[in-house]
């Protein structure tokens, strides 16, 4: 079975995130490996995607500013979302050269990891097509987890944000994903209770195993702080 390290860093900045995983692509194609799971979360940011469009921003930069949310375009697929702390970010840097190169597989069992941890909490995540993503309660869909890649020379980046106990208004800024008329739920809000810091980091080693699982790969953690010591160069 191979082996995919695997790290939580804590809160990180959108753009020195998104530096890294460009630096662990140049990394997995050099040495061929398998791949990587960073998993961290982000100070108030909004992002942008590939098919993003300007009038799905529903805040000007006034209110952006007093609400300490930044705005970022990024190379993955897409329409606008929103993170910040208490969302779980998991950016998978994935060679797909070493399974199948599907994107769209890769996108679906990314969506069956989340379903499969959601279910944990006795949630029952759905997908609901055409959206990517992951959602909860039938009658009126909400969505819980928003997926968006990027894949160069067949190593995946970006990735998933999982809603634990974000500050949801935040979503009213944004159409979430361009999807007017779906709204937007937690974790927390569903299970109806407060997650305690140790809950949430137990959360973080259970979605690891889910992810190993659905992946059928041995997933190591490492402590290793390698966004400090690298300096390796992104092409």
């Amino acid at each position: 079975m191979e082996c995919v390290p695997w790290y939580f860093l804590g809160e990180v900045d959108y753009q020195a995130a998104r530096i890294l995983q460009l630096q662990l692509v140049e990394r997995a194609r050099r040495e061929n490996s398998t791949g990587f799971l960073l998993l961290l979360e982000h100070p108030p940011v909004i992002t942008m995607g590939r098919s993003a469009q300007g009038a799905h921003l529903l805040a000007g930069r006034e209110r952006l500013a007093r609400e300490g949310v930044r705005v970022y375009h990024c190379e993955r697929g897409g329409d606008v979302t929103y993170h910040g702390p208490g969302q779980l970010v998991g950016y998978p840097v994935m060679n797909l050269t070493r399974r199948r190169k599907d994107v769209h597989l890769f996108v679906r069992t990314l969506e069956e990891v989340l379903i499969r941890f959601l279910g944990r909490y006795g949630i029952e995540g759905y997908r609901m097509p055409p959206h990517t993503g992951v959602w909860v309660d039938s009658t009126q869909p909400k969505k819980i987890a928003a997926i968006g890649v990027a894949v160069k020379k067949w190593v995946t980046y970006h990735g998933f944000a999982l809603n634990l106990e974000p500050n949801l208004d935040h979503f009213s800024l944004i159409v979430p994903c361009g999807i007017a008329d779906r709204g937007v739920t937690s974790l927390a809000r569903e299970t109806g209770r407060f997650l305690s810091f140790s809950e949430r980091q137990r959360m973080h080693s259970e979605l690891v195993q889910d992810f190993g699982a659905v992946f059928e790969v041995h997933m190591l953690e490492d402590h290793v702080p390698f966004m400090l010591e690298t300096n390796e160069g992104v092409s």
